[in-house]
This record gives C-alpha cells, structure tokens and sequence, in this order.
C-alpha cells in the first residue's frame, strides 16, 4: 500500500510517500519511495522533491494554499517520478496532528466527528491544529472520498501518564472545565524511539524503562515506564519545559505579567515572544540554530553563544536526574532528533555529570554516532548504557494509517 504521510505548517507542507502494508510492518520492510517540502506556501514557494534513489525537483512557483500544494506534490508522483499510475494508487493519507486533547488517544480514520474534535483542541494548540486541518481538508477537496484519511496525534502517546504526572498545582475545577493539564509532545517520535530500542535489544515492550530525548528545534524529554509514558517535559503546549531553539522552556508565570506591565507587550505580544523569540535565539541573540552556536562557541568565544548551550544542556541533565528519581532509575537514555542525532558535543556536554548514574560515555563511539546511524555510545560497562537512535515519526504515522484502515 503506497501511504502518503502529510504533516502542514501554517505555510508549509512536508510530505513522504512510504510503501508499507501490515506485512512490511512485520518484517520491517516498509519503504520510503520519495520526500519533499514546500515551503512558503502564499507566495512565491521553495518546492523540493526527492524519490529515493531517482528523480528530483528543485524549484520556486506560486502557491496560493495548501490544496495547491498537495496538488502539486500529487502531480509530481503521477508525471515526474511516475511513483504512482494514478491518484487511486494510493493506500491511504497519514496526517501528523499536533493536540488531541484527552479525547483523542490512539490514531483514528478521519470522519467528519473527528475534524469536529480536532477543531475542538484548537483553544489548546493555536497555532499547530489550524493548519493541521488546512492540510486535511485539502487532501479531501483534491483526492476525495475514495482514499482514506488517518489523523495521528503527538500527544496520543501520552495519554498513559497518571494524574500525578499531568494535573498542575491550579484549582482542580479549572482542569475540569478548561482541561488545563500536561499532554505532552512528540509522542510519535517518543513512541517510535522506544519501539527501536526495544527491537534493538530483543525486548517486549513492558521491558522498556528509558528516558527520551528529542533534542532538535523543538525539545523534550520523555519518561518511559514499562513501554508506556509516564512523564514528559511539554505541558499544555509545547512551549513548557526544555530550553529550545526559539521558544523558553520552563518560566514562572508571574514573568508573563512582568513583562506585560514593564514592557507594554499584549498578551499575543508576549505569547510570540516566549514562543518564537527566546530559548537559543533569546539568549545568545545570534540564532536558534545549535549549529552556529557551536561555530561561535569554539572559532569566537562568544560568551552569550557559551551561555545558551550551558543553560540548554543544564535544563536536559535537570529533566533527565528528575526522571531517574521519579522512575526508579532507568536502563538506558536516548538521544533522538536533530542536535540528538547530530551533535556529540552536546551530548558529552550533558551526559557528564552522570557518572554517579553509572554512565560510561566512549568520546569515540559517541564522536563517530551522526546522522541516521543507530548505536550506542557508551562502553559496554557502562551502568547506564547511552543510545542514539534516529526517529522516524513519518514512518510510525504510515503504519499507523495502515494500521486504522
């Protein structure tokens, strides 16, 4: 089954055609036949295509919305690539949903009742749910009725933590009637993480103690309990817990006022400015990009660029001591995502007050662990093995999908 996994911006659209079927998905031998980005949807658009291993297109046009560019990338697969020989050769459409709610905890078909309860959790995800549902209405507008839809959620995964875990310290009757609670983040890439570890070391899933890390633009850390999630970072939006690339983490509500009165910021002026001024970017007011502050760090000792990786990689090691504690201990850490992946020196940089956990880190083996390599970088005594494994959110969203139809 040829799987199309969409997951839209509020003015881009990200796209993977994955052949799968409930058969590769046993023998993991689902493929990914191409990827492709359009960005700047609204105007004169960036549009990348890529079939794996042939074809690709690099260009700009117009492109007025995100039906346009569904059309387009579809366009593409039926007479550039000549991936499909017609729009009925696809399976079926996976769309990445940010918030769920508590309503939703597992992936669904998408029926009207199921857009309703989308648009439901909008008040929750303001600025990730809209164009969500810009991306699914325009798959129906374009491919119809006859090709199922599945909606899978982020905060899906989280859905097994306890009350304990995901209630605040507010009047209980406000959780009640605006369901102001903890959901969580990236649970797709969380939930995929474990489900690799757990192959990887040949073990049921209610053997899985680990803590995740998805470090990239967007940061969290998850607790992972017997297969299932009982802690993260992310609170009611993602703007809660780590240091991330522009958004603060972790910040006293009284602040919100301070800045409010001190700066005469409206609250959507202080909102824009927790979520897309600060974190890396606020601190070393250079970038949100880990990349560059290294760069900085090592060729110009910058002191604000040393300062934002010294809080960032602090607020990790905080979440990652406050998880042992909370599950007991742990059998391995995991780093995922972009800096997860992609940066041993952060990696180091985090894991080097662990040594009283038992944590062995080999400077080579986590030197030479980049990319899309999957391996441990700790030595094999170590009492804490460290793992990197690279997430594959578009994959879990196309099983997923074959999963539901």
């Amino acid at each position: 089954m040829n799987v199309v996994v969409i997951n839209c911006g509020s003015s881009s659209l990200k796209f993977q055609l994955i052949e799968t079927s409930l058969e590769h998905i046993s023998k993991d031998a689902d493929v990914c036949k191409a990827r492709g980005l359009v960005d700047r949807i609204g105007s004169q658009a960036l549009i990348s295509f890529q079939a794996t291993g042939g074809i690709s297109t690099k260009e700009t046009a117009p492109i007025r919305d995100h039906k346009q560019a569904i059309d387009r990338a579809v366009s593409w697969f039926l007479n550039e690539s000549k991936l499909l020989g017609s729009a009925s050769d696809l399976g079926g459409v996976g769309h990445r949903v940010v918030h769920g709610g508590e309503h939703f905890q597992k992936s669904v078909r998408i029926t009207p009742e199921v857009i309703d309860g989308i648009e439901d959790c909008m008040v929750l995800a303001p600025l990730h749910n809209p164009a969500n549902l810009k991306g699914i209405r325009a798959t129906q507008a374009l491919l119809g009725s006859a090709v199922p839809q599945v909606a899978v959620f982020d905060t899906a995964f989280h859905a097994t933590m306890p009350a304990s875990a995901y209630l605040y310290g507010i009047p209980y009757n406000m959780y009640r009637r605006h369901k102001i609670r903890r959901y969580g983040f990236h649970g797709t890439s969380h939930r995929y993480v474990a489900y690799r570890y757990r192959q990887l070391l040949g073990l049921e899933k209610d053997q899985v103690n680990i803590i995740s890390l998805h470090l990239g633009s967007g940061c969290s850390a998850c607790a992972v309990k017997a297969g299932q999630s009982v802690d993260t970072s992310m609170g009611m939006t993602p703007l809660e817990g780590l240091l991330m690339g522009t958004r603060c983490g972790d910040l006293d509500p009284s602040v919100v006022e301070v800045l409010m009165q001190n700066e005469g910021l409206s609250v959507a002026e202080v909102d824009s400015l927790l979520n897309k001024q600060s974190g890396l970017l606020g601190i070393s007011g250079l970038t949100g990009d880990m990349r560059d502050l290294l760069l900085e760090r090592s060729e110009n000792q910058d002191r604000r660029a040393s300062l934002a990786i010294e809080i960032f990689c602090q607020r990790v090691r905080k979440y990652i001591g406050a998880y042992l504690a909370a599950m007991g201990g742990a059998d391995a850490v995991v780093f995922t995502g972009g800096i997860g992946q992609n940066s041993p020196e952060i990696r180091a940089e985090i894991m080097s007050s662990f040594a009283w956990a038992g944590v062995d880190l080999d400077p080579q083996l986590n030197t030479n662990t980049v990319g899309e390599t999957t391996a441990s970088v700790s030595r094999p005594g170590s009492k804490l093995p460290v793992y990197v494994i690279p997430t594959n959110e578009e994959l879990l969203i196309a099983r997923d999908t074959v999963r539901a139809i």
